[in-house]
């Protein structure tokens, strides 16, 4: 495996981890990773590339060896905007004057496409893998959505705790059939830790549970994708089982309509994969993502 290096970022009083590979002299890749996830879940990907890249991938706050934003007399709290606002924070600081490469898997992949959107001078290359937006919601839904977020706030939600690693990486497994042990157990290392009580509990903060109070506003979504100036490649797993549980009854390629809004919009479709396309076919995706930016 190749060898990374742990940084810290501030981000407006909350400490980014950020994981790099490579030379610092190498062109850039920036990879960001998905909801419930972490930064050395690219690893595979980043020792499948061949040619010269540094890497950089940070946890998102509350993931990883990030901070756990917590409020003076309350829980964790997580706004989507804020993940912009790190992005934001992490390219000033590493690449100050130059165009970006963004990789991200399911929600990162959200977050680089809205990014793109929002700071269109900033970006040049977008690979998405598996990040398709989320099903649109109706303004109707939105006082049943609040009720439910304060319900939510009353029974705060836990995460299991996990005996040991073995055990997280069974659960790994379990997530994603097609994972193989070597790679569960690496991930497991990096997912989870020991805590006083002996037991491994996940790196991440359990208010990521929480379904925030906000609706998923596809017309606004629509609005900043329409200004994303870099070309986009898509990445998707054949049959994709989270493409199907968004897109619910209606069809798959209506949709799809959506990257329609895109100006620069390409698309791969890779056999033998789930959700974690980079964990199931990390040589097949690395190759994409070094012809599409090098």
């Amino acid at each position: 495996m190749k060898e990374s290096r742990s940084e810290f970022v501030d981000a407006r009083g909350v400490r980014l981890h950020v994981r790099r590979w490579g030379s610092p002299d190498a062109p850039m890749l920036f990879m960001l990773h998905g909801w419930m996830d972490v930064s050395a879940s690219f690893q595979f990907v980043v020792d499948a590339l061949a040619g010269d890249w540094q890497v950089l991938a940070p946890d998102a706050r509350g993931f990883g060896l990030s901070d756990w934003p917590v409020a003076e007399k309350g829980g964790g709290h997580y706004y989507f905007p804020d993940y912009l606002a790190d992005l934001d924070i992490l390219l000033d600081h590493y690449a100050p004057r130059a165009q970006a490469n963004l990789v991200g898997h399911s929600m990162g992949a959200n977050v680089a496409l809205l990014y793109a959107g929002v700071r269109p001078e900033r970006v040049r290359r977008v690979v998405d893998l598996e990040g398709f937006g989320l099903p649109a919601a109706r303004a109707s839904q939105s006082p049943g959505r609040i009720a439910q977020w304060l319900d939510d706030l009353r029974a705060p939600p836990a995460l299991r705790s996990y005996a040991n690693l073995d055990d997280v990486a069974d659960r790994l497994i379990r997530t994603n059939p097609r994972l193989p042990l070597d790679r569960a157990r690496f991930l497991a290392q990096h997912w989870s830790r020991e805590g006083a009580d002996g037991r491994f509990h996940l790196l991440a903060d359990p208010a990521h549970k929480l379904r925030g109070p906000t609706l998923y506003r596809l017309d606004e979504v629509s609005a900043a994708w329409a200004r994303v100036k870099a070309p986009v490649l898509h990445v998707e797993a054949k049959d994709s089982p989270t493409l199907a549980s968004f897109a619910g009854q209606a069809p798959i390629a209506e949709f799809k309509t959506r990257f329609a809004t895109f100006a620069d919009w390409r698309e791969e479709i890779i056999d033998e994969a789930g959700h974690m396309i980079h964990h199931d076919r990390p040589a097949r995706v690395a190759a994409l993502i070094e012809s599409f930016c090098a």
